[in-house]
Order: structure tokens, then C-alpha cells, then sequence
């Protein structure tokens, strides 16, 4: 019986335990204009998708993505921006590889993905430290572990668009996304959160240019061969994907269950291949 209130009061604390991230615009996008009006409450999301251009699309480059310069400011070390940078862009470059050709970028392609990160909150790696010690603990003594506590998430906010040869906007999306107590896992890094949850985003965007309709609620469906494959740190289907590292697989898997950095599992950040930042002053912080 104790046992079982325990896990209650975890279970009520993990219900109010999502966060919430404002959408923000970077002003990088070729146009708003088209996006249509903001839809989620924890996930939100603004998109335009011309489902019909996308219907020849054969091959896709990965402009690689950026931080716009506020966002970048939040995070103390290159490293740690490189590793969510990386961690967007394979997860974009895998899920659209299961139909187009992805092409490296600055090669001529049918369709180029640009993304900036609007905005990034920092995780709070004392909290999650703790959260995930409690979570850890409570394993060992209930039938089901104590949620993460809801306390010191971090969030994301981004924005992306695919342009055709001709620079015409084909689609867009300005998203934004907060940690929750029941699928980020807590790791002692202010990019833990953060880290996770670019590589959501690009799945996100993928879906949306793969099949030309925006993506709504929970996806569930079975993965391709090569995306298990990549997932687990394997040779990604197209040369491409290579240069933003391959993912750190069942290793990862375990550094996550027991809240290690990403820095600790992911080694991507030594070849990311381009700037970590767009050009301009970093924004004061409120």
C-alpha cells in the first residue's frame, strides 16, 4: 500500500510536469507569410507545406543548421552548441533519406532545408540531478519509477524552410517545444533538454516534407531498415548524414537512462562543419 501512494504522488507530480516554450521567430525565413496559425499547447507550432511542388521533389540538401545569436548566447561552450546543432541535423538528414536522395550541401539539389534555433532555455543540471537520482532510486524500491520532477526543464524554439532551385518557399514551420516529465529523460547538462528535443524537431520537420502534410499529435510507425540502422550509431544510407556525426546508439541509450551529458556519449561535436552561430551581436538576456 505504500508503495502504491508513493507512486501516486509521483504520478500526480509528473501531470503537471511539462513545460512551455513561447514560438519565436528568428527572422530568417525567405516569408511568415504563408504560415498558418499557431496550433499545440506543449508542442507548438506554426506551418505552411505546398504538398503538390513537394510531389516531384527528388533529391534534398542540409544547409547545416545555426543558432540565431540570442540563442546562441544562452549556451556557455561551442561543444555543447555543436552536439544539438548535430543532433537536429542527423535526425533530419536520416528521416528524409527514407525518400529523397540527400545530396551534400552546396550541391545542386531539388530542395534545400535552412534552420535556425530561435531560442534555447537552458536545462538546470542541478535540478536534473537530482531528479534523476530520485527517479533511479525509486526503481529499486517500486513497481514503477518516480517520473522526472517538474522542475528546471529546458525548451526549444526553431524555425526551418525547404527552398526549390528557384528559392521559392515550398515549406516552413516556426516551432517550439518544452521538456515534460514523462519522455525527456533528465541528464546533468544545460543542453540536455535541448539536445533531445532537436532531434524531435527535425523528425518533425522531415515528416512534413516527406508526407507534404503537417504533422499533428503522437506519430507512431514502424522505422525504416536504414533509420534503425543509423539509430544505432550504423553507416547512414547516404554519405551526406556523415558529417553530422552518427548517432551514439545503445551507448547513448544507457547515458541517458542514468543522466549523463550528451558530451559523454556523443563525440559528433568534433566535426561539425560549419559556424555554430548566425552573424550578429548576442541579444541581453531578460
Amino acid at each position: 500500500m505504500l508503495r502504491l501512494k508513493i507512486a501516486c504522488i509521483g504520478l500526480s507530480l509528473a501531470l503537471a510536469g511539462c513545460s512551455s516554450v513561447p514560438l519565436k521567430e528568428a527572422g530568417t525565413l525567405t516569408s511568415y507569410n504563408q504560415l498558418g496559425p499557431a496550433k499545440g499547447k506543449f508542442n507548438k507550432s506554426r506551418t505552411f507545406v505546398d504538398a503538390k511542388a513537394l510531389g516531384s521533389i527528388r533529391s534534398v540538401s542540409i544547409s547545416p543548421t545555426v543558432f540565431s545569436p540570442s540563442a546562441a548566447f544562452r549556451v556557455k561552450e561551442a561543444r555543447d552548441r555543436a552536439l544539438v546543432l548535430n543532433a537536429l541535423d542527423r535526425a533530419m538528414c536520416v528521416a528524409l533519406s527514407d525518400k529523397y536522395q540527400v545530396v551534400p550541401a552546396g550541391q545542386p539539389s531539388d530542395l534545400t532545408v535552412k534552420t535556425v534555433i530561435a531560442d534555447l532555455v537552458p536545462t538546470d543540471k542541478i535540478t536534473a540531478g537530482v531528479s534523476k537520482a530520485v527517479s533511479l532510486g525509486s526503481s529499486a524500491v517500486l513497481p514503477v519509477s518516480i517520473p522526472r520532477l517538474p522542475l528546471g526543464f529546458g525548451g526549444l524554439a526553431v524555425e526551418a524552410e525547404a527552398l526549390d532551385r528557384n528559392g521559392t518557399q515550398r515549406a516552413a514551420m516556426v516551432w517550439s517545444r518544452g521538456a515534460n516529465s514523462f519522455t525527456t529523460e533528465a541528464r546533468v547538462s544545460e543542453i540536455g533538454d535541448a539536445y533531445s528535443l532537436g532531434a524531435i524537431f527535425g523528425n518533425d520537420f522531415s515528416r512534413m516534407l516527406v508526407t507534404g502534410k503537417a504533422p499533428s499529435g503522437w506519430h507512431i510507425s514502424i522505422p525504416s531498415g536504414q533509420r534503425i540502422k543509423s539509430f544505432l550509431g550504423g553507416k547512414p544510407k547516404y554519405a551526406a548524414c556523415e558529417v553530422f556525426g552518427r548517432a551514439p546508439g545503445l551507448f547513448g541509450m544507457v547515458g541517458a537512462k542514468v543522466g549523463a551529458p550528451p558530451s559523454w556519449t556523443d563525440k559528433s561535436a568534433k566535426t561539425r562543419p560549419t559556424s555554430l552561430a548566425v552573424q550578429g551581436p548576442p541579444a541581453t538576456l531578460q
